[in-house]
Formats: structure tokens, sequence, C-alpha cells
């Protein structure tokens, strides 16, 4: 009966979310981001330099302690946590699986229009955001949605935004992580999906997340702030290690990206005009889960920073997207195409065996040369990497859809929310991961729709913080202290 249902479910979220990412998804995101890399002249472009001496001239795995909110490089690192999740491992993946190589171009380009939305966003969070009586900051698009429309309209808006958010990031949302960490544990210890070994895991999250949540946004940040370095570093070394192995594949793996962007059929079969689709569409939809530019969730983390200038936030924020899509999702790229592609073409003898979260061990035992004692390492490698991935945000994502239960009951009942949120994390583990997935995108996609509408009615704010900033680089106006 439930295997009827659970069928059911995924055959209609599964429908939906291929129509809404191949039309609609794509028109928004590409469009917003074009709006406003227009709108800013090329932002992302003129102030990458900021944004990265920013993000490093303040790196602390110890900061400073505030006295409400957070300081810039620990909302930046709250941020990341969100971002930096499985869809740099298991999203990147199945976007080659079932796009091509040709999926991670599109990645590449929904990435690069998306820090221009990303500086949007953290602009008008910082600009919107509020201090509460308690010395608490409460931030995000419901904020600059309320804002930009007063009145029946607006209200509409937040509340819609405001229920989709606590779905898709404080509850369904993590069922995804838990999930991706439990089949990846459990992989790594019996070589095999287990249920009972997910479900243990999924009970040893739901307790460590759950101290997490008590503690509130000063615990979470102190967390995020010393877990966002350590992961990034563990994979980028464990990653270059097997692309110094496959060195020679290298240009072909990027020649591949570009040529089958444009040719996807060639690789992945069907008509053109279907294969093209399907390839934007991947990089759409994986992209969004990727960095999350235009889906509203990381101003929540921006909101909180205590910065001089929304527009320092902001030049933060767009190293965050830069650092998730064009290093850390990139490198999984690689890793999958060098180890799995041979000669141009998949190949044929592994892919039937090879699913979106033992793709990258896989790649990594055909980098040392195969057998199933490196095929364990990588198992265990893609296991620690993804449970860094996945519980940072986890803890990101509780926070956002806190911040906007909170909003929804005045303050009340987030123990409650605190609680479901952690029979969620539990669910998760044992759930079909098709199922998930397809959930998370439906959700997450409700969540950009009165995102992008806000955005857009709130233009004017973020185009004069740009002519501020540049007024300030020639020297024609002083920051104020």
């Amino acid at each position: 009966m439930w295997a009827q249902i659970e069928a059911s479910l995924l055959e209609f979220f599964a429908n939906f979310n291929t129509y809404f990412s191949g039309y609609f998804l794509v028109i928004l995101l590409v469009g917003i981001g074009l709006f406003f890399t227009i709108k800013t002249k090329f932002v992302q472009v003129r102030y990458f330099g900021q944004g990265a001496k920013q993000v490093f001239g303040n790196i602390k795995l110890v900061g400073d302690k505030q006295k409400g909110g957070m300081s810039s490089f620990q909302a930046f690192a709250t941020a990341v946590a969100a971002q930096v999740g499985t869809g740099n491992i298991i999203g990147a993946t199945g976007a080659i699986l079932t796009g091509g190589p040709g999926a991670i171009f599109w990645m590449w380009l929904i990435a690069f229009l998306g820090m221009a939305t990303i500086y949007s966003e953290a602009v008008l969070a910082q600009k919107t955001r509020v201090v509460n009586e308690d010395g608490s900051v409460s931030g995000g698009p419901v904020y600059y949605i309320k804002k930009a429309f007063k009145g029946g309209f607006g209200k509409f808006l937040t509340i819609f935004f405001a229920i989709a958010t606590v779905i898709a990031l404080g509850f369904v949302g993590s069922m995804v992580q838990s999930n991706s960490i439990g089949e990846a544990v459990s992989n790594a210890i019996a070589g095999e999906n287990v249920w009972w070994i997910s479900l243990i895991v999924g009970v040893i999250l739901a307790v460590i997340a759950g101290f997490v949540f008590i503690g509130g946004a000063k615990r979470l940040a102190s967390v995020t702030e010393k877990l966002v370095p350590v992961m990034a570093l563990i994979y980028i070394v464990g990653g270059l290690v097997i692309l110094c192995c496959r060195i020679t594949s290298i240009p072909r793996a990027f020649g591949m990206i570009f040529e089958y962007a444009f040719n996807p059929q060639a690789i992945i079969g069907g008509g053109f005009w279907g294969a093209i689709v399907i390839a934007i569409q991947q990089g759409a939809k994986r992209g969004l889960f990727s960095n999350e530019a235009g889906m509203g969730s990381t101003p929540h983390a921006h909101a909180q920073a205590n910065v001089k200038s929304a527009h320092e936030q902001g030049c933060s924020a767009m190293f965050g997207v830069f650092m998730d899509t064009f290093i850390v999702l990139t490198m999984t790229a690689l890793i999958v195409i060098t180890t799995l592609y041979t000669n141009g073409s998949a190949n044929s003898d592994l892919w039937t065996t090879v699913s979106k979260t033992n793709a990258v061990a896989t790649g990594f035992a055909i980098a040392f040369g195969g057998g199933s004692v490196v095929q364990t390492i990588g198992n265990i490698f893609v296991a620690v990497c993804l449970t860094f991935f996945a519980f940072s945000t986890i803890l990101s994502w509780n926070l956002f859809g806190k911040i906007n239960f909170e909003y929804l009951f005045k303050g009340k009942g987030t123990l409650v929310y605190t609680i479901i949120s952690l029979v969620f994390i539990v669910l998760g583990s044992v759930f079909q991961n098709d199922l998930v997935w397809e959930l998370t995108d439906f959700f997450n996609y409700l969540m950009v729709i009165p995102n992008v509408i806000g955005l857009i009615a709130l233009y004017k704010l973020v185009v004069n913080e740009v002519k501020d900033a540049d007024d300030i680089k020639k020297g024609k106006k002083l920051l104020k202290d």
C-alpha cells in the first residue's frame, strides 16, 4: 500500500518538477540574474576582488562575540554551510548522469548570473533586517517583500514564502541531507545501503543537531565558522589528489562540458531540442539546489551580519556562490567526468552500476587503480565529506526555517518547530532517495517565485547601493563608520 502511494507521489512531483524546471525555473533564474547583472553593471565582476578580500581577510575559527547577529565571516560561513551541501556531490553527479557533462556548463552560467542575484538578496536583507528587543536579528525575504508590498498582496507573498521555507528548509530539506548521509555512511560500512545503518545515522544526526538548534543563532555561528573552512579544505585536498591522478584527462573533461552543453544528444540520446532542454533543466534545478542564488535562503544568514554597509555583505555573498559552484561543484564534476567517461563517452561497463551517491567514490577507485580496498576508501572519503556538507546544511537551513516560523507565529512555538525538524531528520535517513529529492525541489521552486517578485520590486535599492559603492571607490563619497 505504502509502496503504491510513494510511487504515485514520486510520479506527480517528478512530472511537476520536470515541467517547472524545464521552463519557468530557467526563465526566472536566468532572467533575474541577467536583470541584476545589467542593472548593477556586472557587479559580480567589478567587485569580485572585494568579496574575496573580505572573506579571506575576516576568517576566524573563533570569532568575536556579537551582542546580536553575527560577524561578517560568521554570516558568510552560515550561508556557505547552506550552499555547500549534498548538491555539490550528489546534485552535480545527478545532473551529469541525467543531462550529460554539458549540464555543468549551464550550472556555471546560472551561477555567474546568480552572483548578481545573491548580491541583491544580501543587500536587501541587510537594509530591511530587524533588531529585536533581546538584541537578536531577524531578516530575510519576508522582510524585504513586506517592505515592497504594503497591502494584502504583500501579506500573501510573505505568508506564502514563509510557509514554503519552513517546509522546504526546516522539514523536507533536512530529509535530503540526512538521507544522503545515511546512504553514504551505509555504503562505507556495508558496501550497500542498509536501512538500519541509515536509521542509526539519522538518530545520531538528530541528537547532535538538536544540541546546536537549542543554542540558537549564536551557537550555530560558532559551529559554522569552524566547520565550513575545515570541510572545504578536506574536500578540495581530497579532490585535488584524485585529479592529480587523472591530470591528463582534465583538458578533455573541460572540452566535454562545453561540447555537450550545445550538443547533448550525442551523449544522452534523443533529439537535439529535447536533449538541450534536459541539459539546461538539470543545470538550472541542480544549480539552484547547489548555490541557492534566487531561492531566498541565504539572505537569512546575510541579514545577521554586523557590517558597515550592505554592499560589504553583498560582496561576501557573491564569493559564496563562486566558491560553491566554480570551486567545490566543479571539482566534483571533474572527478566524475575524468573517471567515468572514456574517449569522450560514458564508460558503459560502469554506468549501469553508478548512482548519484557512489559516483565520486567510484571515481576515487578508478583514479587509484580499482580494487575493493580502494573502493572502500573512496566510500569513506565521500561519506566523511557528505557528512560535513549535509550536516552543516541542516544547521543553516533549520535557522532559516526557524526565522520564518517565528515570523508566521509571532515568535511562539519554536520548540514545536525544533521537535518536528528533528523527526524529519530521522525519517529522511530511511526514506526513498528519489522521492525526497523531488519533494525538496518542489518546495524550493515555490520559494523562488515570491522571492524574485520582491527582488524586482526593490531593485532600485540595490542599484543605489552599488552606486554608493562606486562613489566611495572613486573617492566621491565617504563610508560611514
